[in-house]
């Protein structure tokens, strides 16, 4: 049977090296040409074949987004950590690129990426020159060429306004973000809305004057659009908002707060993303939890799919989430 020792005679190194390599140690500093003959020569001999993962290398990482937009919402922040994580795990050598650097210093002879952010239409053709194995998170902006995964949040939205119905209310408001065209410099409807409008329309509730929007899906932006909505409905505030991301919904409560309106008695709340502050704000944040891990995971073995197993057909897979009851709403 092929043992460790068996590799490290062959490759010509410590024992200690080719266990932590084949372990995927992180804090090892081991050039590639020889970790990637250590996977060679365990391939070779037989050694624990059935579990060996394969070294996948010149994987690039894009995180379009700036710092900014990371320190707003920890979501990102979050995926970003996961991600690493995951690459680690299966054996990937992932090298991260950010917006900043500009869609160019991505060289050109990598395998393969995955995206996070927005993309402007001369940075998606760049890619498509670059490699056709590609996977975006949480938005699909190349549908015909890449994979992507991301949550449901046309769901997510639908449940929202159903359990909020459910619980007796009919006097819905939405508060949320914009999409950011990069492209037209122009400010988009963003899905949650959508999604919100189509399903108010159906069940004859939707009311325009109870939907407030602006670009971002930080703190100040929540604090700014609920002040807009206590202002100028005063006592014809509604008695729900479905809140497009928590960041948003902890500046709306901090208004509510404020404006001594009571939650859930006079105003209930329901959020998305169940990120780590949402459960110790006052009160704890009714929200859909949406499992990052599922979504980072399944990222990966997308992009495996298309490096190992040459897959061509093109995949869009959303993940569901679970609602997170606490005592913003009834």
């Amino acid at each position: 049977m092929a043992t460790i020792k068996d590799i490290a005679k062959e490759v010509g190194c410590s024992i200690s090296t080719v266990s932590r390599v084949l372990n995927n140690d992180p804090t090892l500093s081991v050039g590639d040409e020889t970790r990637s003959r250590i996977f060679e020569v365990a391939e070779e001999i037989g050694y624990r074949k059935k579990t060996l993962k394969t070294l996948v290398k010149n994987i690039a990482f894009l995180y379009w987004l700036t710092d900014n937009e990371e320190l707003e919402d920890v979501y990102f922040q979050t995926m970003r950590v996961e991600i690493e994580k995951k690459a680690r795990e299966n054996n990937i050598e992932l090298t991260t690129y950010k917006l900043e650097g500009g869609i160019e210093k991505i060289p050109l002879d990598i395998d393969g990426f995955i995206a996070v952010g927005s993309f402007m239409n001369r940075e998606l053709e760049y890619l498509r020159e670059l490699t056709p194995h590609g996977v975006f998170i949480d938005s699909t902006p190349d549908p015909a060429h890449y994979d992507s995964v991301r949550p449901d949040l046309a769901q997510i939205t639908r449940q929202a306004v159903e359990v909020l119905v459910e619980q007796g209310h009919e006097k819905i408001g939405f508060i949320g973000g914009t999409y950011h065209n990069l492209d037209t410099d122009a400010e988009e409807m963003d899905g949650r809305e959508r999604a919100f409008r189509q399903t108010m329309e159906e069940r004859d509730l939707l009311r325009e004057d109870f939907i407030f929007c602006r670009r971002g899906f930080s703190v100040d932006n929540g604090h700014y659009l609920m002040n807009q909505a206590v202002e100028q409905l005063g006592e014809e505030l509604p008695t729900a908002f479905y809140v497009a991301a928590d960041p948003i919904a902890v500046g709306c409560l901090q208004v509510l707060n404020e404006q001594q309106i009571e939650i859930p008695k006079r105003v209930s709340l329901i959020s998305v993303n169940d990120t780590s502050i949402s459960k110790y704000v006052s009160p704890p944040l009714t929200t859909f939890h949406i499992d990052l891990e599922e979504i980072c995971q399944n990222a990966i073995q997308l992009l495996l799919e298309r490096v190992l197993k040459k897959r061509n057909i093109v995949k869009t897979v959303y993940i569901g989430a679970e609602l997170i009851t606490r005592k913003s709403t009834l």
